[in-house]
């Protein structure tokens, strides 16, 4: 299949699913990068279902070939942030190689259902494709409550570069930054670490969990970010990348982790 073949098969298998929205399609021009933008914004409202094998295939070869394109990054690639354990890199966290990701998840765990929405649990889910959903689904089956801010569930990476996807809630911020606010983004933090450290993994990739949407000052939410890192890390032999998507995140890392600078 070329790739306009591939993305017409996969909208017209969730077409198929998903009747409703067959109206609403057809409003789409007849382009690759319209029909690819409607590819994605079916796959974010599609809820947890079973997945036919014909299906993953062609989403998979789709979604592995995006990648490709897009340009992986390997944090052996970085240049260390002062501490030679901390990287800095600001760009798409789906590029990154590292042995995982860490998603900024909301509290029923299954991405954003939002179409094409900016955020990273958005750009996270809809560049690993629709299993991700269904793994994410299936803890919240087992564990029949929503996730709690300040834990961390790991999954399969799929169609990521990395190999696992680490998913977390932060503290959604409302008005003045309270205590329990920075306890919950500090723990954040540790049980993601704690849990990487359990599974082996050798390099962890944050985000900017709970700034944006959530409301976390970036300031703050950078300081607890880099003290709790880097108070883990110390003599165990794991790498941490900070990702960052704007500039003033950007800097405030950099001024944080220049020479060794406390927070």
């Amino acid at each position: 299949m070329t790739r306009k073949e591939q993305i017409r098969f996969l909208i017209d298998r969730l077409l198929d699913e998903m009747p409703q929205y067959w109206e609403e399609a057809a409003r789409f021009p007849d382009d690759e990068t319209a029909a690819r933008r409607l590819l994605r914004s079916l796959m974010n409202v599609r809820p947890p279902m079973p997945l036919s094998g014909e299906f993953l295939a062609v989403q998979d070869e789709l979604l592995r070939s995006e990648a490709l394109e897009k340009g992986i990054v390997r944090p052996d690639m970085l240049k260390p942030a002062a501490d030679p354990d901390i990287f800095i890199w600001q760009g798409d966290i789906t590029r990154l190689a590292a042995d995982a990701i860490v998603n900024a998840a909301n509290s029923a765990l299954l991405g954003c259902f939002i179409p094409c929405h900016g955020c990273i649990d958005n750009a996270i889910h809809s560049a690993a494709g629709l299993e991700l959903r269904d793994a994410c689904n299936r803890i919240m089956q087992t564990q029949g409550h929503e996730e709690p801010a300040g834990q961390a569930k790991i999954t399969d990476a799929f169609n990521l570069p990395s190999k696992y996807v680490l998913h977390t809630v932060g503290p959604i911020v409302q008005g003045e930054v309270q205590e329990k606010d920075r306890r919950e983004l500090k723990s954040c933090y540790e049980s993601c670490l704690m849990l990487a450290a359990e599974y082996h993994l050798k390099s962890i990739a944050f985000c900017c969990i709970s700034t944006g949407e959530f409301h976390f000052p970036n300031r703050e939410a950078a300081e607890i970010a880099v003290e709790t890192v880097r108070d883990f890390l110390h003599g165990n032999g794991m790498k941490a990348v900070f990702n960052v998507f704007k500039d003033t995140d950007r800097e405030i890392y950099e001024d944080l982790l220049k020479n060794g600078k406390s927070v």
